[in-house]
């Protein structure tokens, strides 16, 4: 079912609303602001002699802005799992010789992503034993491996100029 223009508008403007709101709570004048408040807030107690109005002021404010940050701390870390996931699924699609099923693992069961992990934990076991690092991990070897995937892959442009001036 097509979406209508009026949900696609909510949905931009409830997701532009979102990214902004989690922005500022993550900036340094958001924190600012909030010690600011609680900073009045403590120094009014003695003006409203600590009544339990006074208390109820701080305690349903901070409840509120709680409540609300709960989705919205959950809404951006679903956007940002969802960037990694699709970051992490082009590394394996672009990658010579990875296997295509990891694409989309978080999908399978806790039973089968325990099959995955115990694979992973074996080759890391294996990896240990290789006395020397620099072997698998040298500057030559990264260069290889580029040089490999350049002429390999249509879609990269290689330029003899840019080379040259980077080994000199």
């Amino acid at each position: 079912m097509a979406k209508s223009k009026s949900d696609t508008k909510k949905n931009n403007f409830f997701e532009k609303f979102a990214n902004a709101a989690t922005k500022f709570t993550g900036s340094s004048a958001a924190f600012i602001s909030a010690t600011a408040i609680v900073v009045i807030w403590a120094l009014s107690g003695p003006v409203f002699k600590y009544s339990e109005t006074w208390q109820l002021v701080i305690n349903t404010g901070t409840t509120i802005i709680t409540f609300l940050m709960v989705f919205l701390i959950q809404k951006a870390q679903n956007k940002d799992g969802k960037a990694i996931q699709l970051k992490l699924n082009e590394l394996i699609a672009a990658q010579q010789g990875a296997s295509n099923r990891m694409v989309d693992i978080e999908d399978l069961s806790e039973k089968e992503l325990d099959q995955l992990h115990k694979f992973y934990v074996t080759i890391a076991a294996l990896a240990k034993k290789e006395a020397d690092i620099h072997c698998s991990h040298s500057i030559d070897v990264a260069e290889a491996l580029n040089e490999t995937k350049v002429k390999s892959n249509k879609h990269f442009k290689h330029h003899d100029n840019e080379s040259a001036r980077s080994k000199s």
